[in-house]
């Protein structure tokens, strides 16, 4: 028995069916030109039997069942075209959005570049300004020396003169002129002290230097026109005692007679040395004549 059911002796009776069914058609056949028509040739399937009906059935389902294997095949072929389309275009947005992102940190970058620049400069800028006083004060050449003429002494800026020869006030004032000079203008403790110095003791040696009151009693004035303030007067000068208006100072053999307490008033008209000042520093300027 085979697997199906069926037996030797049924197969060879439907072979011969077939055989005797074919061999009855084409004795029938009226004319070989000519075929049977549809309705006939159905009618005649049908007359068969119902083993030639099986048949037919069995191969129109396989057809159907080709045709949807066909089909499902060409679908399932399309499937990937159109995932692959999609998935072409998914990447494309993707590259699109990457592009995106990276010009915009392109973009970040250089700003924080020309933000980072311009605070470089600012600082440099700021550098060089806090060097720039080091750079000018060492290139500026240093001021020269100091040089009194023969028999001048220097004190800070100034040259000191002291004369051997005796004139009176005014007289004394113009030859310090003469030279670009003017009698002294004393005004701290250490210039004094510096031309007491200078002098030699004597009996009485009296120098005159630039002050005076001659045009307001008790308004004593430097040569150039500026006031005295306080002074290194004597105890009881200046006094006035017979028209004194201009100043000297006195250096004696007495030990006791100190720099700070040696100026003393007495008349313009006397012939005493002097005392001539020259600035020699910035800002040097010789008095008014008086």
């Amino acid at each position: 028995m085979t697997a199906t059911g069926s037996s030797p002796a049924f197969d060879g009776m439907y072979s011969q069916l077939i055989e005797d069914e074919g061999a009855d058609q084409l004795h029938r056949r009226p004319d070989v030109g000519q075929s049977a028509s549809p309705v006939r040739l159905t009618s005649r399937l049908i007359s068969a039997g119902p083993y030639r009906l099986a048949t037919i059935c069995l191969a129109t389902l396989c057809a159907i069942l080709l045709i949807s294997i066909i089909a499902v095949t060409a679908n399932y072929k399309n499937k990937p075209q159109a995932g692959g389309e999609v998935t072409a275009e998914i990447q494309k947005q993707t590259q699109n959005a990457n592009v995106s992102a990276l010009a915009a940190a392109i973009n970040k970058l250089q700003q924080e570049k020309e933000q980072l620049q311009k605070e470089k400069d600012e600082l440099l800028a700021k550098l060089a300004a806090t060097k720039a006083p080091e750079v000018i004060k060492s290139t500026v050449a240093a001021p020269a020396p100091i040089v009194c003429p023969l028999d001048w002494h220097l004190f800070n800026n100034s040259c000191y003169f002291i004369s051997r020869v005796t004139r009176d006030w005014p007289e004394s004032q113009s030859y310090c002129q003469s030279k670009g000079a003017h009698l002294a203008i004393i005004h701290t403790a250490e210039e004094q002290t510096f031309l007491w110095n200078l002098l030699p003791r004597g009996h009485w040696n009296a120098y005159w230097f630039g002050i005076t009151d001659e045009h307001t009693e008790d308004q004593w004035k430097w040569v150039d026109g500026t006031p005295l303030v306080g002074g290194f007067w004597e105890v009881g000068e200046p006094n006035n005692h017979i028209d004194e208006d201009c100043g000297y100072i006195v250096k004696t053999r007495v030990l006791e007679r100190v720099a700070i307490r040696s100026w003393y008033d007495a008349p313009c008209t006397m012939n005493w040395p002097y005392i001539c000042e020259k600035e020699m520093g910035a800002g040097a300027s010789t008095a008014i004549p008086h």
